[in-house]
């Protein structure tokens, strides 16, 4: 493969610097040369076609580079091939069917390899906000464990009722044995603390604390 690929090359540096030769072999000549891999013949093919086979390429790809490469993909494959090959036709007829069959395939393949990139993309970019989202959770947790740690026992102890188990202000204060002004002052001394310690956490947490 290494060889036939340095003898493509050749050729085609040397096409380019003199131009296509002028086709003198007939395509049953050129059909039974090629299977037996005679290199003159298939020089003869690939200098008299690789040029519009190139240009048919592009209008598929749009890319030079890639036409090329398609092009030399098929000479690839008939050489390869070339032993159990059957020319039904002219051997131009074969060489455009395979460049169009290629260049189908090849775009077919980059849009599955753009359909999966993007598909990996996006599964990974949800897995990246799942684990950020869970850190952040974990780590809120973490602050309001120790911002309620630091309430005064009564402010705590308040603030945990309501929100906690829900209960109403009434209800707080006569589970604690307290007015129901006192609960309010006492929850609204724990708000004004853990809008403090809990600030840089302010939109996470704004539910929770009901600010």
């Amino acid at each position: 493969m290494l060889l036939l690929k340095v003898f493509l090359a050749a050729i085609v540096t040397a096409d380019k610097q003199y131009g296509p030769v002028t086709m003198y072999l007939q395509d049953d000549q050129l059909g039974a040369m090629l299977a037996k891999k005679d290199e003159s013949a298939f020089e003869q093919v690939f200098k008299t076609h690789f040029k519009n086979l190139h240009a048919y390429a592009f209008t598929i790809l749009k890319n030079e580079v890639e036409a090329e490469e398609i092009v030399q993909q098929v000479f690839f494959k008939m050489w390869e091939r070339a032993e159990h090959l059957s020319f039904d036709g002219p051997v131009a007829a074969y060489l455009y069917r395979s460049v169009y069959n290629e260049s189908l395939n090849y775009v077919k393949h980059q849009k599955v390899k753009n359909n999966y990139r993007l598909h990996v993309a996006h599964r990974m970019k949800d897995q990246s906000e799942n684990i950020t989202e869970k850190v952040l959770n974990e780590e809120l947790a973490e602050k309001i464990r120790e911002a309620l740690s630091e309430l005064p026992a009564q402010c705590r102890a308040i603030f945990q009722l309501s929100r906690f188990e829900s209960l109403k202000y009434r209800e707080i204060a006569d589970k604690l044995n307290l007015s129901v002004k006192t609960v309010e002052n006492q929850m609204g001394k724990a708000l004004k603390i853990l809008r403090v310690k809990l600030a840089d956490f302010l939109s996470l947490v704004f539910i929770f604390i009901n600010l």
